[in-house]
């Protein structure tokens, strides 16, 4: 019998071995213990202490709350400028009736007169445009249809106010004033109407609608900005030309921004993140051109819009069309710029400042911007009002 205690196969040109030589086999025994104690650790190391889990557990909730929240404070739809897309106005008819209501007489009343047909001008008129609270008022409702629970800081916010009220210069006594309410509309994008714009008596804008680089378009003054917290512009330039800032409540934390604004005594870290998106910190106006929008401005519009909506219940109006109600408060004769919606049209332009499409809207469920467009067509349709961008 032939016993082999090594075996080597080698190249026959360099010698070198095909195969690796046998290695002596481990010990059974050895490796199995071996094998058991690994399955011990890992099973030590997979299980998490209640220290750890609760550790894992607030990360993974604060990285799901950024997730929700980045988006809103890095909004990711860029502000665009329409530079010389649009050389020559896109509606050469529109632009023209717009010179001519401005080259006539402005006509006393014009409003108020031309509202008495519709059946809603009841609910439209002789409303507080601005809070002016000289005693306790017992407010009915919550923000933002009321100041109700917001009490304390509403009486912070007005002893930062120098003049809460209606300052002279809209009062507009023995005078016809002219006012537009400029929309955020893509509508408004390519329309040339911005010197336009500018010769009205009282400029009425929304939230964060830029004015720098789209001058063509929607004019370079504004007379008042109404805002809420989420909404108020960041950069400096947009207040270069603006007479007056009015803040819509919609929450008690809304008026502790107010005062830490004019007061520049800034709001706490814990306070900051009750808001939806980032705040602006600073707005270079003086005291007393801040204003507080009368709730009841957005409880009557919401009360009027009911009567044009498909549902029942408590209506939330946009800025929009509170604005326009705001205005009838003010004005002899008013224009809108850049309102309605195009819901026809999904491709069509949101706003005239970005490059969001109308299909966006379709998203939204906090307004009712059908019957809002009704509203203000009933309105256009009366002679109560003019549209200067054609889309009601």
């Amino acid at each position: 019998m032939v016993t082999m205690n090594h075996l080597s196969v080698e190249d026959p040109d360099d010698g070198s071995p095909l195969l690796p030589e046998a290695a002596e086999a481990p010990t059974p025994t050895r490796v199995c213990h071996r094998q058991q104690m690994v399955t011990n650790t890992d099973r030590g190391e997979f299980f998490l202490s209640r220290t750890e889990n609760l550790s894992f557990s607030l990360v993974l909730l604060i990285g799901c709350y950024l997730a929700i929240l980045i988006p809103a404070y890095f909004p990711l739809n860029k502000v665009t400028s329409p530079s010389d897309d649009h050389p020559y106005p896109k509606d050469l008819v529109l632009l023209n009736q717009s010179a001519s209501l401005l080259s006539g007489p402005c006509h006393p009343r014009w409003c108020l007169n031309h509202l008495k047909p519709l059946s809603c001008s009841a609910g439209l008129l002789n409303i507080p445009v601005f809070v002016q609270q000289d005693g306790p008022v017992p407010w009915d409702l919550s923000p933002p249809l009321g100041l109700q629970g917001s009490e304390e800081h509403l009486a912070l916010a007005l002893a930062s106010l120098p003049q809460p009220g209606l300052p002279s210069s809209l009062r507009g006594e023995g005078s016809c004033r002219r006012c537009v309410v400029v929309g955020s509309g893509g509508v408004l994008y390519g329309s040339h109407l911005g010197s336009h714009i500018d010769q009205y008596d009282i400029i009425i804008r929304l939230n964060n609608a830029p004015v720098p680089g789209f001058e063509r378009d929607a004019g370079s003054r504004t007379t008042i900005r109404l805002i809420y917290p989420e909404g108020a512009p960041h950069s400096a330039n947009e207040y270069k030309k603006t007479a007056m800032v009015a803040l819509v409540v919609f929450k008690s934390l809304d008026l502790d921004w107010l005062t830490s604004v004019i007061t520049k005594q800034p709001l706490s870290f814990w306070s900051k993140l009750w808001f939806w998106r980032e705040v602006v910190d600073d707005i270079p106006l003086r005291p007393e051109n801040f204003r507080i929008l009368h709730p009841e401005i957005i409880h009557k519009t919401g009360q009027v819009l009911q009567s044009y909506a498909l549902k029942q219940g408590n209506m939330l109006p946009t800025l929009g069309a509170s604005a326009v109600v705001m205005a009838l408060q003010l004005c002899d004769q008013i224009s809108l710029a850049g309102f309605g919606y195009d819901m026809q049209h999904p491709e069509a332009r949101l706003h005239y400042y970005e490059a969001i499409r109308m299909a966006a809207m379709k998203a939204q469920v906090v307004h009712d911007v059908s019957a809002e467009k009704l509203f203000l067509r009933d309105l256009v349709a009366a002679g109560a009002v003019i549209d200067l961008t054609g889309a009601l």
